[in-house]
């Protein structure tokens, strides 16, 4: 039998703060507004913009890091699949579809007037008087944790 594959890869902005929720059973999810934006040339040769919506939804415990760390405006690469559900409101059959995520990567902030705080010359974000990259500073499932302790990379003996 032939399988399927269901894959979205998405780029964009979350659109509002993340809300974290638990089921029943206590099980954490996380749901996400992201917006994505397409430039295109109209048939009058105008230039226009395009913005789309999205849901996104995380389960389990990286849902609750992930929820520590994002906020609104933060510019995210999403991978994960797309699913559909039903339901019934004032008697009309409603249609939800989702994203359920499995992966995320941070692309940074959209473009602001001034450099953030911690910006360094060479481009890497740094925290604050740690000189330390923002990425490095993100520990599993993307929770904040102490700086990497011991040798760099270059400096291990093999």
């Amino acid at each position: 039998m032939n399988e399927g594959l269901n894959k979205v890869i998405l780029m964009g902005n979350l659109g509002a703060d993340p809300e974290l929720r638990y089921t029943g059973n206590g099980t954490p999810v996380l749901q996400l507004r992201m917006a994505t934006n397409e430039s295109f040339v109209d048939k009058n040769k105008e230039p226009k913009e395009r913005t789309e919506w999205h849901n996104i939804v995380f389960w389990g415990q990286r849902a609750e890091a992930l929820a520590k760390v994002l906020t609104k405006g933060d510019g995210v690469l999403i991978e994960g699949g797309l699913r559909t559900s039903s339901y019934e409101k004032d008697g009309i059959r409603r249609y939800r579809t989702e994203v359920i995520a499995r992966d995320l990567r941070f692309t940074g902030r959209r473009a602001l007037a001034q450099p953030p705080p911690g910006l360094e010359d060479d481009g890497e974000a740094t925290q604050p008087g740690t000189g330390v990259p923002t990425t490095a500073r993100l520990g599993k499932n993307g929770a904040r944790g102490r700086p990497p302790e011991g040798p760099a990379l270059d400096e291990l003996p093999y």
